[in-house]
C-alpha cells in the first residue's frame, strides 16, 4: 500500500497541471447561475398566475394531466406516465405538502436529480477519457512502465485517483448549486418532508409504503445513488481509456453512449432486453421520488446490480488489457 501512495500523488499532480478539474469549477460557476435565473423567471410566472397559491398551482397540474388522459395523440408510455404524476401529486395535496417548496435545498436536489444520467457524467469524462490514452498519445507511458512498479499498481493508482477526483466532482457540484441557487431562493429547507416509498406497478401507485423523511435525509440518499452512477461512469471510461489510444476517440464513445442512453430512456420501452444496457440505468435516483421506470420490470436493485456487472467487467478488462498488452512499441 505505502508504494501505491507516490504512484497516487503523482497522478494527482497530473489532473491538477492539466487544470481540467478547474475547467469544471469554471463550468458549474457559469451554468448554475442560468439555471438558477431559469428557475426564479419559472417560480415568478408560476406565483404571478396562482396568486403564490401552491395547492392551486398542483390542482391544475393533476386537471391537465387528468384531460390529457382522452387525447388519442398522446401515446400510450405517456398517459401511463401522467397516470402515475396525477396519483402523486394528489397525495402531496391530501397530505397538504408543497413538492416543490422554493428553496435553495429543493433547486438543488432537483437540479442534481436531472443531471445524474448526462450532466454529471459529462462532467466527470473530462478527467476519466483521458487517464490513460493521453499518456500513451504523449508517449509519456513508456517512461511511467519502465520504473520498477508493477503494471498493475501504475493501473490502481490512477483508479484510485480517478475516485478521490469523481467524488470531489459529485461534491463540488452539489456545494456549488446550493451555495448559488441559495442567494437567490435562500439558504432554508433542510427540513421540509419529501415523500419517497412510491411503489409504482402499470400504471397504479401503490401508496403504502410512503413516508415522509426530512430533505437532509433525502439528499444524502440522492447524493450516495448519484455517487454510485457518478463512480460506474467513471470506470466504464477509464475502460474505454485503456482500450482507446486516442483521447479524442475515447471521449467520443464515451459521449456516444451516454447520449444513445438519455435518447434509449424515453425511447425504450418496447425493447425489454435494453434494461440491460448500463446507460439505461444511470437515473437511479428516479426510484427515489417514484417517477415510473424506462422499462418494465426495472427498480433499484436491478439497476444497482446491472451497473455494479457492467462496473466489475470494466475494472476487469481494464486491468486485463493493461497489463498484457505490448504498450513500450
Amino acid at each position: 500500500m505505502s508504494s501505491l501512495i507516490p504512484l497516487v500523488k503523482n497522478e494527482t499532480i497530473k489532473i491538477i497541471k492539466k487544470k481540467r478539474f478547474y475547467v469544471i469549477l469554471l463550468i458549474l460557476l457559469v451554468l448554475v447561475p442560468i439555471f438558477t435565473y431559469a428557475q426564479m423567471r419559472s417560480a415568478e410566472h408560476s406565483r404571478e398566475k396562482f396568486n403564490g397559491d401552491w395547492r392551486l398551482e398542483t390542482q391544475q397540474q393533476i386537471t391537465d394531466n387528468e384531460n390529457s388522459l382522452g387525447s388519442d395523440r398522446v401515446p400510450d408510455e405517456w398517459k401511463k406516465f401522467r397516470k402515475i404524476i396525477v396519483q402523486q401529486l394528489q397525495y402531496y395535496l391530501d397530505h397538504d405538502v408543497n413538492p416543490k417548496e422554493p428553496n435553495g435545498v429543493t433547486f438543488t436536489r432537483e437540479f442534481m436529480n436531472n443531471s445524474v444520467s448526462l450532466f454529471i457524467p459529462l462532467l466527470i469524462m473530462a478527467i476519466a477519457s483521458d487517464i490513460v490514452s493521453s499518456e500513451r498519445t504523449t508517449g509519456t507511458i513508456k517512461m511511467l512502465l519502465t520504473r520498477p512498479v508493477k503494471r498493475w499498481k501504475v493501473l490502481l493508482s490512477k483508479l484510485i485517483t480517478l475516485i478521490m477526483f469523481t467524488s470531489l466532482i459529485v461534491l463540488s457540484t452539489f456545494v456549488i448549486t446550493y451555495a448559488i441557487s441559495g442567494l437567490v431562493f435562500g439558504y432554508k429547507g433542510f427540513d421540509i418532508p419529501v415523500f419517497t416509498g412510491f411503489q409504482i406497478s402499470g400504471s397504479d401507485v401503490d401508496m403504502s409504503a410512503v413516508h415522509a423523511v426530512p430533505q437532509w435525509e433525502y439528499i444524502l440518499m440522492q447524493s450516495g445513488l448519484i455517487w454510485f452512477v457518478s463512480l460506474t461512469v467513471a470506470i466504464l471510461a477509464f475502460m474505454v481509456s485503456v482500450l482507446v489510444r486516442s483521447t479524442a476517440a475515447s471521449i467520443v464513445v464515451m459521449m456516444a453512449a451516454l447520449i444513445a442512453g438519455s435518447i434509449l430512456t424515453n425511447m425504450a420501452a418496447a425493447w425489454n432486453s435494453a434494461k440491460y444496457l448500463f446507460m439505461v440505468n444511470l437515473q437511479l435516483t428516479d426510484y427515489l421520488s417514484g417517477t415510473p421506470a424506462p422499462i418494465e420490470g426495472m427498480n433499484l436493485t436491478f439497476s444497482l446490480i446491472v451497473l455494479s456487472i457492467w462496473a466489475i467487467a470494466a475494472i476487469i478488462v481494464s486491468f486485463a488489457v493493461f497489463t498484457k498488452r505490448d504498450i513500450l512499441n
